[in-house]
């Protein structure tokens, strides 16, 4: 929370993203000169998500900030736009990035996808006690601390963010009972480090086939996948009339509100019918969460429609229109993240880097030894550190037609999430000062 910023408008700030994405494809766009140089360096993805996150750190742009009200009380106020894009955009983007999908060439991709994803659930395991034990050794009092403040029980809500996610990090605040009024700084390190962690994965993209090269990768049942959904494309390619968007986007929105009306009703029925759902510190109160179900139902919904005409208009422009989704997502959530926030407390996110590095490395080492590609790295990483609202998006990057892969493997995590964090957070104990 800080000042409110320049802009707090949401009309504004929407309008500003835009235009930051609308300078990224301009300049992408160009062939030659100092423009192809840099984005041979810089994907222009990560540079969607880089431009927003500096505006909100210069204040320009805001998630959240306080103002004073007529009393000189202070109000605490947001921006939507991350809200609507998570609730409304995704989803949709989900659907018509699914509705070209080949699912047999989807579960062709094999073992590999889950054996990464895993590992890199084992790294935030692992890296959040052996994080601690390296900080203790030159600074105890930033992992130490006893009863409620202990530093552990905070970050046992990092364990669970980055395993599973929001529901799973407020499982492990009740279980854990870690004083609140210290909580901010454990959600400033989360929103920070996985920030971090996302552009690096971003940076990689584009240097895939350098690090595949490194990795041994087989990277054919991905290539395989992709050009299936490109040849099909190119044999329904046609010139989009109006009615075909008004209809791609029936089918999008129309989809959407399924998903809405579709998540309240499961979530309702699985809180009403099992106490384990109702329980804040059981691994089965995701199930009573509306978005684990909206995301879940957009993607059935996708994979539906697939099989039926509907999937025809992929030649239209359904998956492009998605990635337009997709883009105003990832500025969004790029607009959370304040890069001043690094020097608030730098000692905690130390832990919370050096947790990441952890992650990393052990999620690269078994990619390596069972030669699995780049692509199963970013997504399986993302999919245990951002979840299903990230995932998708890291997917998509590599193509379009991959984002279900991203949200499939999030849904591991909710599940996992909540055992996993208790483990960690138990292996954190034992490592912190004491």
């Amino acid at each position: 929370m800080h000042n409110p910023p320049f802009f707090t408008d949401d009309t504004i700030v929407f309008g500003l993203l835009m235009l930051l994405i609308g300078i990224v494809f301009h300049t992408s766009s160009k062939k030659e000169g100092f423009w192809k140089k840099f984005y041979g360096i810089v994907p222009a993805l990560l540079l969607c998500y880089l431009l927003p996150s500096i505006f909100s750190s210069l204040n320009i742009i805001a998630p959240h900030w306080t103002e004073l009200n007529d009393n000189g009380e202070e109000i605490k106020k947001s921006s939507q736009i991350y809200f609507v894009a998570s609730r409304y955009l995704l989803p949709a983007a989900l659907v018509l990035m699914t509705l070209s999908i080949d699912l047999k060439a989807l579960l062709n991709l094999g073992p590999k996808a889950l054996i990464v994803f895993l590992s890199g659930t084992l790294g935030i395991v692992l890296g959040g006690p052996i994080a601690v034990l390296i900080v203790s050794i030159f600074s105890p009092e930033t992992v130490g601390g006893a009863g409620f403040d202990a530093v552990w029980r905070g970050l046992s809500t990092l364990a669970g963010s980055w395993i599973g996610g929001g529901a799973n990090q407020a499982a492990m605040l009740e279980i854990f009972q870690y004083n609140q009024e210290k909580y901010g700084a454990m959600v400033l390190v989360d929103i920070v480090v996985a920030n971090v962690g996302m552009a690096a994965l971003l940076y990689g993209i584009g240097k895939k086939e350098t690090i595949n090269k490194w990795l041994k990768a087989d990277n054919s049942s991905i290539q395989e996948l992709q050009d299936k959904v490109s040849s099909y494309q190119e044999s329904v390619n046609r010139n989009p009339t109006l009615t075909d968007y008004m209809i791609i986007g029936a089918i999008a929105f129309a989809s959407v509100s399924f998903a809405h009306w579709g998540s309240q009703v499961l979530s309702e029925f699985f809180k009403d019918n099992f106490e384990m759902v109702r329980d804040p510190k059981s691994f089965a109160s995701t199930f009573g969460g509306t978005f684990f179900w909206m995301i879940s139902l957009a993607t059935i919904i996708g994979i539906i429609l697939s099989f039926t005409k509907l999937k025809a208009y992929e030649g239209a422009g359904a998956s492009k229109i998605g990635s337009i989704f997709i883009y105003i997502l990832v500025a969004s959530i790029g607009m959370k993240m304040d890069l001043r926030a690094v020097l608030d407390n730098p000692g905690l996110i130390l832990v919370g880097l050096i947790w990441m590095a952890i992650h990393f490395i052990i999620i690269f080492l078994v990619a390596k030894i069972i030669k699995a590609p780049y692509f199963f790295i970013a997504v399986g990483s993302q999919a245990n550190v951002g979840g299903a609202a990230s995932a998708p998006v890291v997917a998509s990057a590599f193509h379009p037609s991959l984002a279900s892969v991203g949200v499939l493997l999030a849904i591991f995590g909710y599940v996992a999430g909540t055992y996993g964090a208790i483990l960690c957070t138990y292996l954190m104990e034992i490592a912190a000062p004491k």
